[in-house]
């Protein structure tokens, strides 16, 4: 109170000023009146100084370009899903500030692609021993800005540290080849092509706020092994835990220039870096519509897309039934469904069906609802939006017969783990993909009908079969019109040097360490005739 008692003797303070018509006042009424005026204005003077603390401890997070960590006149305030925390302010770059950091980029191209494969994996495996080192610090901002389980998010980081260390090495076994023109024809027995693997050259990288550090780390330590500069745009939400990693690659030393950031609003900026004419190949990861905006705007330029799915778990009369009820729950609900490979339908034979969902529903209701912090399985989806969404999808299935086997339940962004039997193929449910808690079951008369149904999905990214017939599973999977099949075992990217894609909407190209590699290098052929 003494600090209160000084700050209100000073005759400016209209603090003082009220206090001095209190003791002046004449009637009871008027003194009420005037203290509670007191109150209020001192209520307010606490308000304005919290918050303007909070502005002076938030942090202000800057752009990595060309070497330098710099700024940008206006910012993009990054909040929690978890409780709105005010989490920093990240740089909202403008079209000339992308300009200059594209042309730091290209400058830099020369001397980077001229290093050694050998020269350039010590950069990459610098900055994944910093990225191993600060791990907790990372996780703990990664689980406060996109609501991941903090042990699954320091995960994440320890996750990407090994793919860029495992890049580093990759990298140097990217051999050349040599061919011989006698080969294929008499007349060419004299001629000699060596072919050798040369960067594509500037590489913007777009990754999506589930993964911040591990699909944006996927993207980068290919490009840069591969002799590539790279432009890394991080998602918005997701930007800081993209920013953190950037660091760990600053801090490393890598050359200036050869690794840059873009943060911004995609209003501004987000066709601007995808058209801009210094961009040689574009690696996105988000969602189907936005993939086929960017296939248009890259134009006969290469692009890696990874976009959405609706991974279906196909599961036959003879399989496993607890081992497929734990596998498919781990696989649809593992941060709470915000995954391109997560099961987001499950196709049951009539045989097994009820005997499935019983087995489904104990395993739903042992799931855990809350706070990241506290390695809840089920937390906040990434803002009320994507929360109205997959609720809308729950409502159309309610009012299209849809049986709740566990019941839905949503507090703003939050949405307790949801699993619906009797989904039908009229239902929205059955086709769109919510990127959130619910599972719906469809029962099916065959195998048959199984195929159909999955088939008829725009997308194509992955499936799982779960039965004990090799061979059938092996044909099933020869049939499916996905990426990747798992036999027995839930949809799920990795481990990280397996070849990773999607078709139909899914996406285009192939990722993977070694894939990813190909993709963002391209052939050269050098003949030469012996004689």
């Amino acid at each position: 109170l003494r600090p209160l008692f000084l700050y209100v003797q000073c005759n400016q303070n209209p603090f003082f000023k009220v206090l001095r018509s209190l003791f002046f006042a004449s009637k009871s009424e008027r003194i009420l009146e005037i203290f509670k005026k007191f109150l209020q204005m001192f209520s307010d003077y606490v308000t304005m100084f919290t918050l303007s603390r909070r502005r002076e401890r938030m942090k202000q997070y800057q752009n990595y370009i060309d070497g330098k960590w710099v700024d940008s006149e206006k910012k993009i305030t990054i909040y929690s899903p978890i409780n709105q925390e005010e989490l920093g302010n990240v740089p909202a770059m403008s079209q000339e500030e992308v300009d200059k950091a594209m042309e730091a980029a290209r400058k830099a191209l020369p001397a980077w692609r001229a290093l050694s494969a050998y020269e350039r994996a010590q950069y990459l495996h610098r900055a994944a021993d910093i990225l191993e080192d600060r791990k907790e610090s990372i996780g703990e901002i990664l689980a406060k800005e996109v609501a991941k389980g903090i042990k699954a998010s320091i995960g994440e980081v320890d996750r990407s540290a090994h793919l860029i260390h495992y890049a580093a090495e990759e990298g140097l076994r990217v051999y050349g080849a040599s061919l011989e023109g006698g080969t294929y024809e008499p007349a060419a027995k004299t001629k000699i092509s060596l072919i050798r693997r040369e960067p594509v050259g500037i590489v913007l990288a777009i990754a999506p706020y589930n993964y911040p550090v591990n699909l944006s780390a996927s993207k980068i330590a290919p490009a840069l092994i591969g002799g590539n500069v790279v432009m890394f745009k991080p998602p918005t939400q997701g930007s800081i835990s993209g920013l953190l990693l950037a660091q760990a690659f600053a801090d490393a030393g890598i050359p200036a220039g050869v690794f840059n950031t873009i943060t911004g609003r995609g209003s501004e900026i987000g066709d601007y870096i995808i058209e801009h004419p210094e961009v040689n190949f574009i690696n996105f990861t988000g969602s189907t519509p936005i993939g086929q905006k960017v296939g248009k705007l890259a134009g006969i330029r290469p692009i890696m897309l990874e976009l959405g799915g609706k991974d279906a778990a196909v599961v036959l009369s003879d399989a496993d039934l607890d081992h497929a009820a734990k596998e498919i729950v781990s696989g649809a609900f593992s941060y709470s469904g915000q995954r391109c490979t997560a099961i987001k339908r499950v196709l049951v034979v009539n045989e097994v069906a009820d005997q499935l969902a019983e087995k489904l529903q104990t395993e739903v209701e042992k799931l855990t609802v809350g706070d990241p912090f506290e390695n809840k399985d089920i937390t906040p989806v990434i803002d009320e939006q994507s929360a109205v969404f997959i609720e809308g999808l729950v409502q159309d299935a309610q009012s299209k017969g849809a049986v709740e086997l566990t019941p839905y339940k949503r507090e703003k962004n939050l949405i307790w783990p949801t699993l619906l039997d009797e989904v039908t193929p009229e239902m929205d449910i059955a086709w769109e993909e919510p990127f959130g808690p619910v599972l719906p079951i469809i029962r099916v008369s065959s195998i048959e009908e199984a195929l159909e149904l999955c088939n008829q999905s725009e997308y194509g990214l992955q499936s799982s079969i779960f039965t004990k017939n090799y061979p059938l599973a092996f044909e099933f999977a020869s049939k499916l019109e996905v990426g990747t099949v798992h036999i027995n075992a839930k949809t799920q990217r990795g481990p990280d040097n397996f070849p990773f894609l999607g078709i139909k909407g899914s996406g285009a190209g192939v990722q993977g360490i070694k894939y990813s590699i190909e993709a963002m290098t391209k052939v050269k052929s050098v003949v030469f005739d012996i004689q």
